[in-house]
């Protein structure tokens, strides 16, 4: 998600000549608009030909260029900023859905090209429609957001971490087979069950269910999300048979 740099624009008409070495020093040297450092030539214009109106003419057009320049700079700024926003789950500070997806197609294509292994993790908190009917939906925004930090803490700064949507927590580590998948969730398991999520003094019980998959080249984001998806139902069903 990045905007590309801009380059700077150029000046044209009576004045617009290519600039000499000794005129581009010149401009960058300029302390303010109307200061001229090099009085034998500006933008290749010899001495004689600058009247007090010509350098003014030159100055002016310096400037605008100057503060065109940092307009431009600044709608890059924001440009990056909205991009971050629309990546951005509306809660909590990890992908939503869309940039998840992104991200999954991404790494679909550098399993492809360098043979690489890679794990798709779809989650479904167990538990959460019971805490949103006996506490209200802020304390489930809180179960939410205390998720995502223990999944953010837990996985490298390189794996991917997204809300697909609802209480429903999407992960692509890299460089991960099945056997280190399973093994990050069942520490996320122990750890929901060993260190539970308290709100306002009440434990909140809540567990997870998943399904794990390899992310393999020929299956597309959204066929890979269906097959972990599946998954998770399944061990989900599991759950509440052990209920």
């Amino acid at each position: 998600m990045k905007i590309g740099s801009t380059g700077r624009a150029s000046t044209t008409g009576a004045v617009g000549k290519t600039r000499s070495k000794a005129a581009t020093d010149a401009y960058s040297s300029v302390s303010s608009p109307r200061t001229i450092t090099d009085t034998t030539s500006v933008m290749g214009i010899p001495e004689a030909e600058l009247t007090p109106k010509v350098r003014d003419a030159i100055m002016t057009l310096m400037g605008e260029v100057d503060r065109l320049r940092k307009s431009v700079e600044g709608i890059n700024q924001r440009l990056e900023e909205a991009e971050k926003l629309a990546d951005q789950d509306p809660l909590l500070p990890i992908y939503n859905r869309r940039a998840f997806v992104r991200e999954l197609t991404r790494v679909q294509a550098s399993v492809e090209r360098y043979d690489s292994a890679a794990s798709l993790i779809y989650i479904d908190l167990n538990g959460f429609k019971g805490i949103n009917d006996e506490y209200g939906h802020q304390a489930g925004d809180y179960v939410l957001s205390e998720f995502s930090k223990r999944l953010l803490v837990t996985v490298r700064e390189t794996d991917i971490v997204g809300r697909l949507g609802g209480d429903e927590f999407g992960l692509i580590l890299s460089r991960t087979n099945q056997e280190a998948a399973t093994a990050l969730t069942l520490r996320l398991t122990s750890e929901l069950s060993g260190n539970p999520i308290s709100w306002e003094g009440h434990r909140l019980d809540v567990g997870m269910s998943y399904g794990i998959v390899p992310v393999e080249s020929g299956v597309n984001a959204e066929q890979a999300l269906d097959k972990a998806d599946s998954k998770m139902y399944e061990h989900k069903q599991e759950f509440k048979k052990d209920s």
